[in-house]
């Protein structure tokens, strides 16, 4: 039974760890900007490429 009541204190502990990490993520400015990662990959740079036989040969 002691066990249990050590298992409840300590995951009392991590939940309240995590739950300070996540207030200062968002005092810190963490989750001010929710639009641009979801659009970020869709702006992804060109494409490389292919070498052609004439530049494959040149060298």
């Amino acid at each position: 039974m002691n066990i249990l009541y050590f298992l409840i204190c300590c995951s009392i502990l991590m939940a309240l760890i995590f739950l300070a990490a996540f207030f200062w993520a968002s005092k810190t400015g963490q989750h001010d900007d929710v639009y641009t990662p979801g659009v970020r990959m869709l702006f992804d740079d060109e494409p490389e490429r292919e070498n052609s036989e004439e530049d494959h040969f040149s060298n």
